[in-house]
């Protein structure tokens, strides 16, 4: 077990919990000083690949001076080649939330300014968790298909403007993109016709729904998100302040302990991005540490992205087919451009003068 002893991974356990329960300030900065001992250790981990693809891809992130906002001109591309996914990859270790790469069914996408071929932000979308209460008091499923309909929706993992397009509330259009008839379609594309393993069936390749939770409390990106009139993240009520998040530096020491004792580590059917979760409560069962302590008490909101206008009665079963809302990621951008983009861009002038220096420094430790 790495040189530790069951004691000492205990006291490791408790000092992190204590660390999270030490917390008295509530703002965002208060939150990110949480989660970064865990972004450092990610950080640490994957040196030698950032180390290697930085210089190959620092060209597609912005300084302030390349960017002229009457002029940016957003496309949206699905990951799909290595290219992308190793710009994707490190533009997500720039967020100050530990990375993930998601889980079980995953689509990818990049936001990129065409006018200067530089990155905006990144998409990222996986398989959804089957047990999710606040969503689930939402919809009325049919009796033994809730599984079905919760499969005909996905999670997202990640979503965010990197610097200065965030400044620039790039975030609102990566928002935006979500909620895009592109990103339903890559949807339909890539799982027409897969075969669960649910029951080795072939389920709808609809999309009709998204869910997330925001990073820190309320959220400023999707608060108000809309498209016109269209309110685009539903909030549906906040999470209870629990999760494993505060761990993730000792989760290789807790993964190989239950090893060690001959306890499964990996995820089954429905488990997704609950395997950490499950992870963490199996060791603290065997350490004699009481479940409870895995509640640290940072709420999350969280929201609903409709991409259908029946959602209720589709998850319920009386409508058999999805009336999709239509929202080309063109037609978005554009709103986006007129609604946020340039009186932000003539209201704050700390997008000038930004120098992509800043991100190389962050990453390279």
């Amino acid at each position: 077990m790495s040189n530790y002893t069951v004691e000492e991974l205990r006291d490791l356990i408790l000092a992190e919990i204590s660390r999270v329960n030490e917390l008295t300030d509530n703002s965002k900065s208060g939150y990110r000083s949480v989660h970064e001992p865990a972004v450092k250790f990610h950080l640490e981990q994957n040196q030698e690949w950032i180390k290697q693809k930085y210089p190959v891809y620092a060209k597609y992130l912005a300084n302030g001076s390349e960017i002229n906002p009457n002029a940016i001109s957003p496309i949206l591309i699905e990951v799909t080649s290595s290219k992308d996914a190793d710009l994707f990859r490190l533009a997500r270790y720039t967020w100050s939330l530990p990375y993930t790469k998601g889980y079980g069914r995953r689509l990818r996408f990049l936001v990129m300014d065409e006018s200067n071929e530089k990155l905006i932000g990144i998409l990222g979308l996986q398989s959804p968790p089957i047990d999710f209460a606040i969503r689930d008091r939402r919809f009325n499923y049919p009796a033994d298909r809730k599984v079905e309909f919760i499969n005909q929706t996905m999670d997202i993992f990640t979503l965010g403007a990197i610097p200065p397009y965030n400044r620039l509330l790039g975030g609102k259009l990566v928002g935006l993109a979500a909620a895009s008839n592109e990103v339903r379609e890559a949807y339909k594309r890539k799982y027409s016709n897969r075969i669960t393993l649910i029951d080795e069936r072939i389920l709808p390749a609809e999309l009709v729904a998204l869910t997330t939770t925001s990073a820190f409390g309320r959220s400023s990106l999707y608060n108000r998100l809309k498209y016109h009139d269209r309110l685009i993240a539903v909030p549906i009520g906040y999470t209870k302040g629990f999760g494993s998040f505060h761990l993730a530096t000792l989760y290789p020491l807790l993964r190989e302990f239950l090893k060690e004792r001959g306890i499964p580590t990996q995820g089954g059917f429905g488990v997704g991005p609950r395997i950490v979760w499950q992870t963490c409560r199996r060791a603290f069962r065997e350490l004699s540490l009481p479940s409870n302590l895995l509640k640290h008490g940072i709420q999350r909101e969280a929201y609903l992205f409709p991409l259908v206008k029946n959602l209720d009665e589709y998850m319920a079963g009386y409508h058999t087919k999805p009336i999709y809302y239509d929202m080309p990621f063109q037609e978005a951008a554009a709103w986006w451009k007129k609604r946020w983009l340039l009186a932000r861009a003539e209201r704050v002038d700390g997008w000038h003068n930004w120098d992509r220096e800043v991100i190389e420094k962050t990453l390279i430790i």
